[in-house]
């Protein structure tokens, strides 16, 4: 019996890792085309920031086109994690949290992030606080 959970176990991070890997290659095209001079400028100033939910969030009173560029951005990152979850045959949201993760992960120093207490963080030169159930 415990054999048989093993390999469960096993399948199981399998797909858990076959999903890191498609999330990541998708996720991180989305996030180099994303990458343009008003993103860029509304991350470096601390505007907007990464959600641990995949999404951006707005951070305080912005302007409206700070509030449209974060909609659309997490339009095109819905888009994204909903052809994972379909692939992967995992959630939306299992999709769109894992994103997450890797989204923080790639913060730079001076960026923020949502810490898993859902408070905001400015990213320092060691690694951000992750929630306990990122891979």
């Amino acid at each position: 019996m415990k054999q048989m959970d093993k390999k469960m176990s096993l399948g199981i991070k399998s797909k858990m890792i076959a999903g890191m890997v498609a999330i990541s290659m998708i996720a991180g095209a989305a996030y180099a085309q994303g990458r343009d001079p008003a993103y860029q400028a509304a991350r470096t100033n601390g505007q907007i920031g990464e959600k641990t939910d995949g999404y951006l969030g707005v951070i305080g009173t912005q302007t409206d086109s700070i509030r449209a560029l974060t909609k659309k951005i997490n339009i095109l990152r819905k888009q994204v994690y909903t052809k994972t979850a379909v692939s992967q045959g995992i959630s939306v949201e299992k999709a769109a949290f894992l994103g997450g993760c890797k989204n923080i992960v790639r913060t730079v120093t001076g960026e923020k992030y949502q810490a898993p207490n859902g408070s905001w963080q400015n990213r320092g030169s060691g690694q951000p606080t992750l929630d306990s159930a990122c891979p």
